[in-house]
């Protein structure tokens, strides 16, 4: 598995190039070739430079033995980013090594060295909403994500991330996701203040300890009575945008569905999902044909400009509840948003 410079994992522990077996992410269009590295275990210390927008360095680390006589030229075998800039980068002191030593352009290649940089980010369009808190304390923050709005920086959406931005505005650059919404739901996302909070938290989550309750409005359709139980084996295949159901396999994906509320050809429901599959939720609907009002994916796949912001996907995560895995009690979070009836 490649591993691509500024995808997150749920522990954000930094933000990397490489993956532990050392592989690069080949990017663009320019030929890039493999290194061979030295071992899965070779890891990192701290980062000798700090965050920079709520963001962690990227690193990478040089093998034994390279054909390239100076790291700039390794760095240019290795990264996607066209020499020139490259240059450039090398001439503004943005590539450091472990010790926070400045890599020159003439400087030696050195092997089984940490390489740390910050990667030029992507322009975004910013997304209109702001993230209202609805708990701090010294372990967690639970917070109110509004459409639109990545629970982690990745891809083309890395600034406008719920991280990126409370890192810095409530300045807690350790600040991590204990799960994760799709970039179109809004509603209740548990974050962590520290790293040592992280794995108590998530394991809620793996574990299936967490009790969700979501709110959708999508169309009544004939003829289907509710409450119902949804059961099907959900297939989500990467580059494609939507997932598929696979007829006649074990279910993998379950859903509670109950319509609550009808006004006219709408209803409002609500959803618990048993398990988490992508997309599971708003599926299951389209499966009913009951489509979730606003969603680009389903049942047809709609283009939709990022810069656009004028029809939210009508689904919200309502509610979280589980016992807290620090102090043992019981926590039950709400959210306030408000689903957009026509």
């Amino acid at each position: 598995m490649r591993a691509v410079i500024g995808r997150a994992s749920l522990g954000l522990h930094r933000r990397v190039e490489a993956n532990l077996n050392g592989r690069i992410a080949r990017h663009g269009t320019r030929p890039r070739r493999q290194i061979e590295q030295k071992s899965r275990t070779s890891v990192p210390g701290p980062s000798p430079l700090p965050q920079r927008l709520g963001l962690d360095a990227a690193w990478l680390r040089t093998p034994g033995n390279a054909p390239e006589t100076t790291l700039r030229d390794h760095l240019a075998a290795r990264l996607a980013i066209d020499e020139q800039r490259l240059d450039a980068m090398i001439a503004e002191g943005r590539f450091v090594d472990e010790h926070g030593h400045m890599v020159t352009a003439t400087e030696p290649y050195r092997p089984h060295i940490f390489v740390w940089f910050h990667r030029d980010l992507p322009d975004e369009t910013p997304v209109p909403y702001e993230v209202e808190v609805l708990h701090r304390d010294d372990r967690i923050v639970v917070v109110d994500k509004p459409h639109f709005l990545s629970t982690i920086p990745r891809g083309r959406h890395i600034r406008e991330s719920v991280l990126v931005r409370l890192r810095a505005q409530l300045g807690l650059p350790e600040l991590g996701a204990a799960h994760r919404l799709d970039r179109l739901t809004a509603g209740v996302l548990l974050l962590t203040t520290q790293r040592r909070w992280r794995a108590p938290y998530q394991t809620l989550f793996e574990q299936r300890l967490v009790s969700k309750t979501y709110e959708a409005l999508a169309p009544v359709p004939p003829g289907v009575d509710f409450p119902r139980t949804v059961r099907s084996h959900i297939v989500k295949e990467r580059g494609i945008l939507q997932a598929r159901e696979v007829a006649g396999a074990a279910p993998n994906a379950v859903t509670e569905i109950e319509l609550v509320e009808q006004r006219g050809r709408l209803g409002r429901y609500v959803l618990r999902p048993l398990t988490g599959k992508t997309h599971q939720l708003r599926l299951h609907l389209a499966s009913l044909g009951a489509p979730i009002v606003g969603d680009p994916f389903y049942p047809v796949v709609r283009d939709v400009a990022l810069g656009d912001f004028s029809q939210p996907l009508e689904l919200v995560a309502r509610e979280l509840s589980f016992v807290d895995p620090v102090e043992g009690g019981q926590r039950r979070f709400v959210s306030r948003a408000e689903l957009g009836w026509p």
